[in-house]
């Protein structure tokens, strides 16, 4: 009856802690999450010989009760819109371990998999994201255990699985790259390629050089919207983000009247975030679904084919290496000689893949897609 805000607090952070397998009470919270299709098993639950759920209640709520009460909004914050609203950091001890049953754990790593993923191991198969504000200054003695600062690293499979093959043949732009609805809603700087040439040979002819990359939205073979120009370090690209600015493929006027490509476009929810960081650019699952990417900084300089990975919710991906990029330009290398820049550019299907063992062998045939080109000036 005299429940305080802090108790009250505590318990909405229960409730919507990260779901686990077999927990009943757990609903279908995996928006961003990494819950709904994660590519690796989520049998660390409550109930295992980590400890009965009672013993992580237990534990958890004794934690939370030692946290600021305005820490615990912004981690709810966090936590109940799926990391779709921003928050703050929430910096904690880090050398502090937690008992929990016969393991022990360290406090980033609990809240980690309390409100995120059940089956993390180590922080070291984390991301700290660019969002984070402790980014590039972490203090020794505090770490940020916001769930949402964080992503998992993708660890490309070796060998990779077969469907991932994709033939070396290239897409070729359409005859008027301007054919499809433009939009400007989203905001950024746009481009207008002029007709019988490609996005990329326009990119490289337009004086503008203070951008780092542009961004193309394709359904199926027709590009919707202009070409959207990226100066700051990080870009969030959403069909619906609570909060937020960057490309907003929601505003976008589209005539595609597939039944899948409209299905697939609100299935986009949260998108993805592309971040340039001093190692390269770094694409990180924001989605409820996965998504599926080809670069050739991705590939062995010595394949004969290019690779098509698969992203989980949750997980984040070094997708483009420049330093890489420049090295692959050889005089003799067909997949540079074709087309100037098919080494600075990455591509990216969202839900549906593509490659030799699914019934779309080309991204064309994907309903929604982006191909981000790298300004390498």
């Amino acid at each position: 009856m005299f429940r305080t805000k802090r108790t009250g607090l505590v318990r909405r952070l229960w409730r919507s802690r990260a779901p686990v397998e077999g927990d009943g009470d757990a609903d279908t919270r995996t928006h961003g999450s990494g819950g709904c299709c994660m590519g690796k098993s989520t049998k660390v639950a409550g109930k295992t010989s980590a400890g009965t759920d009672a013993e992580l209640k237990s534990l958890t709520h004794s934690i939370l009760k030692q946290i600021k009460e305005k820490q615990l909004e912004g981690l709810l914050q966090a936590v109940e819109s799926k990391g779709g609203a921003r928050s703050p950091c929430l910096l904690l001890p880090s050398k502090v371990d937690t008992k929990l049953g016969q393991q022990s754990y360290s406090l980033p790593l609990l809240l980690y998999k309390v409100f995120r993923w059940p089956d993390l191991m180590d922080c070291s198969e984390l991301k700290r994201l660019s969002c984070c504000e402790s980014y590039g200054e972490m203090n020794p003695e505090l770490v940020c255990c916001n769930p949402h600062h964080m992503s998992r690293l993708c660890e490309l499979e070796s060998p990779p699985p077969p469907y991932s093959r994709y033939p070396m043949d290239f897409l070729k732009p359409p005859d008027s790259p301007d054919s499809g609805p433009s939009s400007t809603e989203t905001g950024g700087t746009t481009y207008s390629a002029p007709v019988g040439l490609s996005d990329s040979q326009a990119l490289q002819e337009s004086g503008d050089r203070s951008h780092w990359c542009v961004v193309a939205y394709w359904e199926e073979k027709t590009r919707v919207g202009r070409l959207y120009s990226v100066q700051e370090p990080s870009l969030d690209i959403f069909y619906d983000l609570p909060q937020g600015n960057g490309f907003c493929l929601g505003q976008l006027s589209s005539d595609n009247k597939s039944p899948l490509a409209q299905m697939v476009r609100t299935k986009i929810g949260y998108g993805i975030q592309l971040s340039r960081e001093p190692d390269g650019v770094w694409v990180y699952n924001r989605s409820c679904y996965p998504i599926f990417i080809k670069s050739a900084t991705l590939d062995n300089p010595d394949s004969r084919t290019l690779l098509v990975h698969k992203v989980f919710p949750g997980f984040s991906i070094k997708a483009f290496d420049f330093e890489k990029a420049d090295s692959l330009q050889r005089p003799n290398d067909h997949e540079f000689t074709q087309q100037p820049r098919t080494g600075f550019t990455v591509q990216i299907s969202f839900v549906k893949g593509w490659g030799q063992c699914y019934t779309r062998q080309f991204i064309s045939s994907c309903p929604c897609w982006l191909e981000v080109i790298f300004n390498n000036q």
